[in-house]
């Protein structure tokens, strides 16, 4: 149909047959990050404006005089940027709860805009909860295994910790659901699947769930059956090396992760403290009628303090934390992708010695070897092109996402210095009037 998936655009413009048999030879080039910016990783704006936005769509502030140095890092970003043509455009937004007899729910609003021929209409407003976007991952990692498919954000929540209907919850996990149907709109695979075009499209997805669609690649099949009972001897050097680089990842940013919610949880208890703090000198200064103005400018510096702590810590929340999650899941993502890889190619050499046991001559290799060694450099070629577009990525997520937070800290550090420099005055002596 019209929107089938494209044969294998992600394998560069060289064809399967110009590339070098992956298991005969691995480059060390493809092995490390690839230094050049991907034109498929573009921000969806124009390289003139220059207001950045995290990697959740959250504006950056740019005001802080303190900020010159990253500001202009932001414009050496923007000159990463090559223009490209985009024909496919999806938001989430407006989120929506819903109250049934047997469930409460929340729903979002997925908003298309496209000019490619598979979609019959220009323009597509349909209404999702989560299940859904859980449903279309399930399917893309059924029809397209070779690729990476973008992590969502976690399904549960700690009770008690947490309100998953809390306005904060949600508006995280509407940033985390428009990011993730972002990165699948930006890949020239999995942009084109039919299960993402249903997403989009269909006013009624449970008729589509119920159906099955039976849309499952051949390529899809053929892993979905590998059931695991071949053994790898040992896996090539560039992609035992991308399993070591993603262990490591992963591993520093849990860490990350978990000394920064560390922080957070210390910073919210420090305010707790500093609200109590504050009050103490005004109610000082009631008693006190010559100290009154002076301790009255220490409690609302106090106070000032409390508000930029306070949002600090919400930026942190809000901006940083979800980012790190979401890469330690993406990385997870890949270390699955490598593993059917490794199925993939365990299955080849099995059937390899079985053909080379066979005491008869034979004039060719079989056609199911050929078959299996067709997939395995499928797998190959469309696993290190999703590697390239990953650390290309990460590098422009964490480029962002490290500046925001510098600005924000600057911001906090600024307001704090104003708030204390602004009681000094009050604090100095005064010549006394006779």
């Amino acid at each position: 149909s019209a929107g089938a998936p494209k044969p294998l655009p992600s394998s560069g413009p060289k064809s399967l047959q110009e590339m070098p048999h992956p298991l005969a030879t691995s480059s060390s080039e493809e092995m490390g990050p690839a230094l050049t910016p991907s034109p498929d990783l573009l921000l969806p704006r124009s390289i003139a404006d220059k207001d950045l936005s995290l990697p959740n769509g959250t504006p950056v502030d740019t005001s802080s005089p303190a900020s010159s140095s990253s500001l202009l890092n932001r414009l050496q970003l923007d000159d990463d940027l090559d223009g490209e043509t985009r024909d496919l455009f999806v938001t989430v937004d407006d989120p929506k709860k819903h109250v049934c007899t047997m469930e409460t729910y929340i729903t979002y609003r997925v908003t298309t805009k496209t000019t490619r021929a598979e979609f019959d209409l220009p323009e597509y407003s349909v209404r999702r909860r989560y299940q859904d976007f859980d449903w279309l991952r399930n399917k893309l990692e059924e029809s397209q295994p070779t690729h990476l498919i973008p992590p969502l954000p976690e399904k549960f929540v700690v009770k008690g910790v947490v309100d998953r209907f809390s306005e904060e919850f949600v508006e995280t996990r509407r940033k985390a659901l428009d990011k993730f149907l972002k990165r699948i709109t930006d890949h020239p695979v999995l942009s084109f699947n039919e299960h993402f075009n249903v997403f989009l499209t269909a006013k009624d997805l449970n008729a589509y769930k119920k159906q099955g669609m039976a849309l499952l690649s051949k390529m899809g099949e053929s892993v979905k059956y590998v059931t695991g009972g071949y053994k790898l001897r040992s896996r090539p050097l560039e992609f035992a090396a991308i399993g070591e680089y993603l262990d490591t990842f992963s591993l520093k940013l849990g860490t990350i992760d978990r000394i920064a919610q560390r922080i957070i949880k210390e910073q919210l208890e420090y305010l707790v403290e500093l609200r109590e703090y504050g009050p103490v000198y005004s109610t000082w200064g009631g008693l006190e009628v010559e100290l009154s103005e002076p301790l009255e400018g220490v409690s609302a510096c106090i106070g000032n303090c409390c508000t930029a702590l306070e949002e600090l810590s919400e930026d942190m929340t809000e901006d940083f934390l979800p980012v790190l999650r979401e890469y330690i899941l993406y990385s997870e993502s890949m270390k699955n992708v490598l593993k059917k890889r490794d199925q993939v190619q365990a299955e080849y050499e099995a059937k390899l010695e079985a053909v080379a046991l066979k005491k008869e001559d034979r004039p060719k290799v079989p056609t199911d070897v050929e078959k299996c060694q067709d997939r395995v450099e499928c797998f190959n070629a469309d696993l290190k092109a999703d590697m390239e577009r990953w650390q290309n990525n990460k590098r422009q997520d964490f480029r962002q996402l490290l500046m925001g937070m510098a600005d924000k800290n600057i911001q906090y550090y600024e307001k704090c210095l104003t708030a204390w420099e602004s009681i000094i005055p009050l604090l100095q002596d005064k010549p006394e009037t006779k």
